[in-house]
């Protein structure tokens, strides 16, 4: 099953930048064992939507045709991590091909994009940067495919 990540912004070289590509990288090595993968990322750049709505069309137009949608959106689900890894084994074993992940830009998403998702879900109550919701999605992977694999990354 493919993961994709289709945010608005892009994210320049830096910190966050390379975290995003370590977690990225090592989900491809561990994901490939459990027929997951590869993790791409489809960035919207921020520059070409004034609205929220325009946001909507960009992130739209980036999704893979026919894919499941999970919209990171602070009135989503609270998951744990072990939850979180079994939504995607959930959505591998029930024959997803392609699973995508939207965020969205400094004002969240717009309704039309929260109303097409097969699932909303939440990193808490607060409410974080897109740089940093998108660097703990992806470490989020990682961890998910670990914990799948049974590695010792994850401690309970």
């Amino acid at each position: 099953m493919r993961l994709h990540i289709c945010a608005i912004g892009r994210i320049r070289k830096g910190p966050e930048r390379a975290l995003i590509d370590d977690y990225i990288t090592r989900f491809d090595r561990t994901g490939r064992a459990l027929s997951l993968g590869p993790c791409l990322e489809h960035e919207i750049d921020d520059r070409k939507a004034v609205t929220s709505a325009d946001e909507a069309r960009l992130l739209d137009r980036a999704l893979p045709t026919g894919s499941t949608v999970i919209a990171l959106d602070e009135r989503g689900e609270m998951l744990d991590s072990r939850s979180f890894a079994q939504l995607l084994a959930g959505q591998r074993d029930g024959g997803t091909s392609d699973l995508a992940f939207v965020i969205g830009g400094a004002d969240g998403l717009d309704p039309s994009i929260r109303d097409r998702a097969h699932k909303l879900v939440s990193f808490g109550r607060m409410v974080w940067p897109h740089m940093l919701a998108r660097v703990m999605l992806c470490e989020q992977i990682y961890r998910a495919s670990t914990i799948l694999a049974g590695g010792p990354y994850h401690r309970d």
